[in-house]
């Protein structure tokens, strides 16, 4: 006995998708109506069980990905297919997207996600009042800064084996300001210095604001007119506890002009974009 299942095309027409045989008569097989589906490449859509299997090969027209039937799954049945040259209504052929589509549009929604992340940081630009040795650390540097508050801050730099003292004083420089503070060997740090290092980490260059910013002025990632949206800065608890840094870190660099980016995003003031003296491609941290 042979079961065949047909598809109604709208405008008429049918298409015949599949044939299932039973035995033949007297059990001894009957003479196959379509090719073997281990003959050709077959694409299924199950809707449910063997009963309900629609087969077919409609050129271009994939309804599902590639499968192969095991014969142990229903050894009283073999399935065939069948092609046909009919024009196919795209109504009646389910929409799905490529894996390079939907792999390109993750990525996508991860750098947007990342930059929302990235603008939550109360990164500042800040100038260097005066710098001078940490009396009980030999690679620490202590600072006080600027960054637009009515007292400067004090902040604590491993830059000792990197940065001569004399390149710090009065400089302007970029400033992370809303990490929690941090007690390094008797003084407590309340923010960072962001600066450019090479892989090995032997180089490193402070992150340099552009000509005209002013201390305490926001840097944000992004084109020029996004600063009149630019969220709230995170408090420094929801730094830490939502890891932002940790998410962003990762993602800045300079680029092949020594701007400083997160991805496709440059870093900015109102003045111009951030750079660091001579890295490429470099770290940021």
């Amino acid at each position: 006995m042979v079961t065949a299942n047909v598809l109604k095309l709208k405008g008429g027409g049918a298409v015949l998708l599949s044939c299932f045989s039973r035995g033949g008569i007297g059990g001894g097989g009957g003479r196959p109506l379509l090719l073997s589906c281990s003959s050709l490449s077959c694409y299924s859509r199950v809707i449910g069980n063997w009963n309900m299997a629609g087969m077919s090969m409609a050129g271009p027209f994939l309804l599902s990905p590639p499968i192969s039937l095991d014969s142990k799954a229903a050894p009283s049945r073999r399935a065939f297919c069948t092609a046909f040259h009919n024009v196919v209504d795209s109504s009646s052929v389910p929409e799905t997207s490529s894996p390079s589509s939907s792999f390109s549009s993750n990525i996508n929604d991860d750098l947007v996600t990342t930059k929302d992340a990235a603008n939550t940081l109360d990164i500042r630009v800040g100038h260097i009042i005066r710098a001078w040795r940490h009396a009980e650390a030999d690679s620490l540097y202590v600072e006080e800064v600027d960054v637009g508050e009515p007292q400067p801050r004090v902040i604590c730099s491993g830059l000792v084996n990197y940065i001569p003292i004399d390149h710090l004083q009065d400089k302007r420089v970029i400033v992370l300001a809303n990490l929690k503070p941090r007690n390094m060997r008797g003084i407590k740090s309340h923010g960072m210095l962001m600066a450019a290092s090479d892989a090995s980490h032997e180089n490193v260059e402070l992150l340099m604001p552009p000509e005209g910013s002013l201390p305490g002025e926001r840097v944000w990632f992004g084109s020029a007119d996004e600063k009149e949206n630019l969220p709230d800065a995170a408090t420094p608890n929801q730094i830490q506890k939502k890891k932002i840094w940790e998410l962003v870190q990762p993602h800045l660099k300079t680029d092949a002009s020594c701007v400083a980016a997160l991805g496709i995003h440059l870093m900015r003031t109102s003045a111009g974009v951030v750079i660091c003296r001579s890295l490429k491609n470099a770290n940021i941290s």
